[in-house]
């Protein structure tokens, strides 16, 4: 079994080895590109060529038109044209090789975000036990543009820059290679600046990026949870450490910019002293009759076009580096692998909504099941029990005995460590995910509710469930009579999370979704916990026709909702301890009966103990 590889989005970032894998390995979604990437070369060719021709082009006519001593006034017109024109060409060739590298980068930055959300999508549960979401939002949409800019600034500063310093150093070679080699001097000076700063930039860019990722997962775990904020009047605690994360952020950015501001100004001045050694070398060789003065004027040119693409690598160093922190975050969870893995060759199952193949009774197992979500830890010890097609159970217990765990291994969010979870005398590790989902439904405490209509939540915007489907759902769960009461019915827009609606309200239109599925077989994790009475009693009545031809299993905190079971199973710490029905179980005077002495009749069962969750 492939286990999860973890994956530190905030660890430091000092191994370049890991960073630069990371870069090929994003770099692959460009070779589908190949033949935009010929043609933007192409253009940044003609383009650099054209820059480097126009002092070439001065210097003929300062050398061979204007300083002789009969000044041909026709030629200096025929360059001057010439000039414009390579100048209007080269404009072209800029303006097209930018807009079509935009629309290459962006590309291929798109289908980086679409496989990333993708693959998060398929990652198991674990995965999110251990990752927040504020994290993984950096991911998706921070760190993602941080590559966009890699493609579509860095790269094609590295192609064009790249080839102008080339060309530039063959142009002034090929005027004078002495003055050429004097002016190289420079470039260990440079290659010396380069290591210098390295680290130091890296440092900064890396040590941003984890603040940064640090403050939007606070963001959004507060922004989560601002009713208890409120409620419990921590705002100004909140504020407190908001505070501190965010002076972190900007001591970090103060910082990254002091080190940049720093690495620029070095080079421009370099730039500077370079242009001044030329122009007193040069002007000496002039004076000398060594050289004449439009060569002079052309290496001073040259020079500038030397640094100007030079400085423009340079102030692109800090969009490499964060590109590479970036690759190497998204890499980091591009390379997890999911825990729980589809079998190479599944048994297929038949649903109402998909083909043939084998028939679902709804016969549930399991088989001397051993779990924890730490393996030293285990959480189910040797749970053994038998549930028959189409009958209707429950599980109670304290909060913190292993029943919402039980139900994470039936859908398979979890694999077992020992024992095994069968559906029709199948081990549910035989099926795919994606089959096993579709024979199950499951309604839980707390109800995830999208931006859209009532009918699009029902149908969790699926276009194969009719609208009828939808409205015989919503009557079956009890839920038509209050969206009926919205303005607009079927078609009232929700807002994000349905916040307004009331909690009941979006419990029931939760078991309407579930119904929607006409599931073989029905789970209900503690359902019914957010409901008051009067809606309680109405998703009672309707109870026995939501679990009328389906297995239906039940968490309950209320007796109320298990009372009528076929069977009722009872945990403590992670054992089965006692099953039967109500009557049996009451009989017996055991487990059972002591939490409806300490509960009252349909009172919470778990509001006796305060034992933590498992």
């Amino acid at each position: 079994m492939a286990k999860a590889q973890p994956f530190d989005i905030d660890r430091e970032e000092t191994l370049t080895s890991t960073s630069l894998s990371a870069m090929r390995r994003l770099l692959a979604y460009a070779r589908p590109h190949w033949a935009s990437f010929l043609v933007i070369v192409g253009l940044v060719v003609v383009y650099n060529l054209t820059q480097v021709i126009q002092p070439w082009l001065v210097k003929i006519v300062i050398d061979q038109d204007l300083l002789v001593h009969h000044p041909r006034l026709h030629a200096i017109a025929v360059v001057g044209v010439f000039y414009l024109l390579v100048t209007l060409v080269g404009l072209v060739a800029n303006f097209i090789q930018n807009r079509r590298l935009q629309l290459t980068g962006q590309t291929i930055i798109r289908q980086v975000r679409l496989d990333l959300f993708a693959h998060i999508e398929s990652l198991s549960m674990r995965f999110f036990d251990t990752h927040e979401t504020g994290r993984l939002i950096t991911n998706v949409s921070s760190d993602t543009n941080r590559i966009s800019l890699f493609f579509t600034n860095f790269l094609l500063s590295v192609i064009r820059d790249g080839l102008s310093i080339i060309l530039v150093m063959t142009a002034m070679l090929l005027l004078d290679w002495k003055l050429a080699l004097i002016s190289f001097v420079v470039i260990p000076i440079i290659a010396l600046i380069s290591v210098l700063f390295r680290n130091k930039l890296r440092y900064s860019y890396g040590y941003t990026r984890s603040q940064l990722s640090r403050l939007i997962g606070y963001t959004a775990e507060n922004l989560g949870g601002m009713r208890l904020t409120q409620l419990f009047h921590q705002e100004a605690k909140q504020m407190d450490q908001y505070s501190k994360l965010n002076q972190e952020y900007t001591r970090g950015n103060v910082n990254e910019f002091r080190w940049s501001v720093l690495f620029n100004r070095t080079f421009d001045m370099l730039g500077n002293f370079s242009v001044a050694l030329m122009v007193w070398i040069g002007g000496l060789a002039v004076l000398h009759h060594a050289i004449q003065l439009g060569v002079l004027y052309a290496f001073t040119s040259y020079i500038r076009q030397f640094f100007t693409p030079i400085n423009s690598l340079t102030q692109q160093w800090n969009t490499l580096q964060s590109s590479m922190i970036s690759a190497e975050r998204i890499g980091g969870v591009l390379l997890t692998r999911p825990e729980v893995t589809d079998p190479p060759d599944p048994v297929r199952l038949s649903t109402p909504l998909a083909g043939s193949a084998v028939p679902v009774q709804g016969h549930v197992a399991f088989d001397h099941v051993y779990f924890g979500y730490q393996p030293d830890q285990p959480i189910l010890k040797d749970i053994h029990f038998e549930v028959e097609p189409r009958s209707f159970v429950g599980f109670v217990g304290q909060t913190g005995a292993g029943k919402s765990t039980l139900m994470a291994l039936l859908t398979r969010f979890y694999d077992v460590q020992s024992g095994s979870i069968t559906i029709d005398g199948i081990d549910i590790r035989q099926f795919s995910q994606q089959d096993l989902h579709r024979i199950m439904a499951i309604v839980q405490q707390e109800v995830n509710l999208f931006s859209g209509t009532v009918a699009d939540n029902i149908r969790l915007f699926r276009s194969d469930i009719s609208d009828r489907a939808v409205e015989e759902a919503a009557e079956v769960a009890g839920a038509a009579e209050f969206i009926h009461a919205l303005p607009g019915g079927y078609r009232s827009w929700l807002t994000a999370k349905g916040s307004n609606l009331s909690l009941g309200q979006r419990q029931l239109l939760a078991f309407a979704r579930a119904l929607t599925l006409n599931p073989r077989i029905l789970i209900l994790d503690e359902a019914t916990a957010s409901l008051d009475s009067h809606t309680e009693m109405i998703l009672q009545q309707g109870l026995t026709r939501i679990a009328e031809g389906r297995t239906t299993l039940v968490i309950a905190h209320r007796l109320s909702t298990v009372r009528e079971a076929d069977t009722i199973y009872v945990m403590d710490q992670g054992r089965l301890v006692e099953h039967g029905s109500h009557r049996q179980l009451t009989a017996l005077n055991g487990y059972y009966a002591e939490l409806v002495r300490r509960s009252g009749p349909g009172a919470d069962l778990s509001a006796a103990v305060d034992i933590p969750p498992g």
